[in-house]
Parts: C-alpha cells; sequence; structure tokens
C-alpha cells in the first residue's frame, strides 16, 4: 500500500454567536481537512488545527509523501518534520504541526486496514462515555443565539443547559477585563448550580499576578474546579500557587518547566499541534510520570474530536473532563456532526480507524464558506475593527 494522494480544503465553521476572549470577539474556527488517499482505496482524515497549516501541507509535507507506506508512520514522520535540534534552532515549528495532522489521518488508515476503531489499536478502552465541559462565555446576541451579557444572563445560560441536556460540567471565559465582574459571575454560578457542580475558568492570561492574586482570593470559597492562564508565564503560575490552591492549567505544553517550577497542574493540548498522536501518547505518558494531568483542547471539529474520543478511551491517566464549543458550533464536515454531550459525555465512536465519515454537502457547505469569507479570524472589535482587543494588566 502506498499513499497516492493528500488532499486539503480549508473550511470555515462559524459559531452560533461569537464570544468575548482576550483578543476580541471569536466567531468561528477556520480548519484544513485532510484526505490521505492510497492505491488500495483506503482513505484517512485528518485535520490541522488552523488552515494556514494546510497550505504548508499542500507545499511541503504531501509531496514528500506520495509514494510512501501510510502504516509507516515512522518512515513518513522522517521524510517531511526536521529533527527536533533544528526546529529548536530556528523556532520554525509549522512542519510539525502539519505533519501532527497528516499523522491522525496515518492513524485512520491504519485503524481501517486492521478493520478496528482507533481506541482498540491503543490498547482497549477503559472507558467509552467520554466527559467534555459546557462552555460559557460573554455573548453578544446574535440571529437569536447568545446574548449572554451580563452574570445574570451567564447563570441562567448553565441553568438551561442543566435543564436540557444533564449538565454538571461548565468552564468558561469571563474576559471583560473587569475582575469584579468575574468574581460576582463565579459567586452567582454556584449559588445556582449547587455544591457539586464542576465550574472551571479560562483566563486567557488576562490578568496580571497582583490581579490574580486578589481574583484567586475571592473566588476559591467557591470551588473552582480548575483555572487556565490565570496569568501569563510559568513562574507567575508558580508564585500565584503559593497564595492559591485552585489547580492551574495551560496550553503551552513545556512539561520540563511545569515540573521544575511546580505549575501549572494540567495540559490542555490539541494533538496535531503537539506533532501528531504518535507524540501525544509519549507526552501524556510524560504528564503521568510526573504527576501532571491532561485533556483535550475545544474548537476543533469532528475529525479531531473523534481523535481525542478515542484516545481518552483508551488512557486511565485521563480522568477530567476535556473542553467543548459542540454547543455553539452551527456545523461540522462529518455526517452527523457536531458530537454533542448528553449527561457531560460523548460516546467513542465504533467505527473503523476514527469512526466518522465526511459529509459531501458539509464540506461542499463550509469549504464555499472559505472561498467567499476568507479565514474567520482570532479576533473582531468592534471599537476596533481589523485589531485586536488590548486588555490592560489589571
Amino acid at each position: 500500500m502506498k499513499i497516492s494522494n493528500i488532499r486539503v480544503t480549508h473550511v470555515n465553521v462559524p459559531l452560533d454567536a461569537p464570544f468575548w476572549w482576550t483578543a476580541g470577539l471569536y466567531g468561528g474556527a477556520s480548519k484544513s481537512i485532510i484526505e490521505v488517499e492510497t492505491d488500495e482505496g483506503v482513505v484517512g482524515l485528518g485535520e490541522a488545527p488552523w488552515w494556514h497549516f494546510g497550505e504548508v501541507i499542500k507545499a511541503e509535507i504531501a509531496p514528500a509523501l506520495i509514494g510512501a507506506d501510510p502504516l509507516d508512520i515512522a518512515d513518513c514522520e522522517a521524510r517531511c518534520v526536521p529533527p527536533w535540534q533544528i526546529t529548536a534552532n530556528t523556532g520554525e515549528n509549522a512542519a510539525t504541526v502539519a505533519f501532527g495532522a497528516v499523522e491522525l489521518a496515518l492513524w485512520d488508515i491504519r485503524g481501517k486496514v486492521f478493520g478496528m476503531p482507533l481506541y482498540k489499536l491503543l490498547g482497549g478502552a477503559v472507558r467509552k462515555d467520554i466527559p467534555f465541559s459546557e462552555y460559557f462565555a460573554f455573548r453578544p446576541a446574535q440571529g437569536g443565539a447568545g446574548g449572554e451579557m451580563t452574570a445574570e444572563a451567564i447563570v441562567d445560560y448553565c441553568l438551561g443547559m442543566r435543564e436540557q441536556h444533564g449538565s454538571t460540567i461548565f468552564e468558561g471565559k469571563l474576559i471583560m477585563g473587569d475582575p469584579e465582574l468575574e468574581i460576582g459571575t463565579v459567586r452567582m454560578l454556584r449559588e445556582a448550580l449547587g455544591d457539586k457542580a464542576q465550574i472551571k475558568l479560562d483566563s486567557n492570561m488576562q490578568w496580571s499576578l497582583t490581579t490574580a492574586r486578589w481574583v484567586l482570593r475571592e473566588i476559591e470559597p467557591f470551588n473552582i474546579r480548575n483555572y487556565e492562564d490565570p496569568v501569563a508565564t510559568f513562574e507567575e503560575m508558580a508564585a500565584l500557587r503559593q497564595h492559591s490552591r485552585i489547580p492551574f492549567s495551560t496550553h503551552i505544553p513545556d512539561l520540563r518547566r511545569a515540573v521544575a517550577l511546580g505549575a501549572p497542574d494540567y495540559f490542555v493540548c490539541n494533538f496535531a499541534a503537539l506533532g501528531g498522536l504518535s507524540k501525544t501518547l509519549k507526552f501524556i505518558a510524560a504528564c503521568e510520570a510526573m504527576g501532571k494531568g491532561f485533556w483535550c483542547y475545544s474548537n476543533d471539529l469532528g475529525i479531531m474530536t473523534s481523535a481525542y474520543l478515542h484516545v481518552v478511551a483508551a488512557t486511565p491517566w485521563i480522568t477530567e473532563a476535556s473542553q467543548s464549543l459542540f454547543r455553539w458550533q452551527i456545523g461540522d464536515v462529518i455526517k452527523d456532526g457536531p458530537f454533542r454531550q448528553t449527561g457531560n459525555t460523548v460516546r467513542v465512536p465504533e467505527g473503523d480507524g476514527l469512526g466518522v465519515e465526511l459529509d459531501p454537502a458539509a464540506m461542499k457547505r463550509w469549504a464555499g464558506h472559505f472561498a467567499e469569507h476568507g479565514p474567520m479570524g482570532h479576533f473582531s472589535d468592534p471599537n476596533n475593527p481589523g485589531r485586536y482587543r488590548r486588555l490592560p494588566l489589571n
């Protein structure tokens, strides 16, 4: 079996309403969908975390892999990814991430060739109902969705998710640059949701160390399960640890530094961003050895989400709920997508490989959206169009 073609399709999948984060209003995802075709008719699916990695795949990765054995992942990687010493010296990591998206498709091919779901290739399932959090944030109204622009509205939204879907795990961004608004919202959430609900927060590094000390002191009595990136650096998190018992998480996968400094406590990562599934499994194993937790990223489409489901199903060390924006995604590129949790969980797919199929009509729709509108930005500040929002470090 040989790789005969690699197809890259850029897609946009908007959210039903944008939400505020540190850089402005976030309205949706621009991804690259990867189809690795073989000369025996087996096709594997991958997903790049951002569309520009798809351009790297088209220009660099795909030409290097034509004719390669898709089951020999080590050989495929050696064709595409420079040695770590090169990336460390140059700071150029795009090929690593781009290959990580393609490598996911190679695992999908492997599962299809051997006729089993990915989780069985990884050793079997220790669980099949995989936990994900609901998400909340300040969201302006758009087309009948959103409108949660006050603490009261966010509380009502979370109560609605509990009533409609049995949700008891909630994670959110309260990123308006106002410490008192965050403190007050957390207090109201705990009072409304009760003692047993999980509340997790994500600051996207919006607070100075001084303000973070104050905020975490005030919200600690409300049993916060985790706070992601409350400050900008691991060093500041280590200093903050002296003042708070709340666990910290981060998207920055620097395990050595986290162990040396004692913080953060968890990593929250996209598999392609780590260089692919093989590297992700090694990273998780290292986290386990060092006593650091791990869970999965949010705002991915169904292909990457399926990979999350299989890996968590097969990995005893991952016990916390992963992030999700499922409820806000208005579409997906897979049949029957997007995934959505009931009672906090999503069932791992049982089909061969990743267990998902592309929906041709959805692919056409969302590729057309990308072609017409271009990539969706990470930002949109109504007061300064085309510029990132600048939150002061209070």
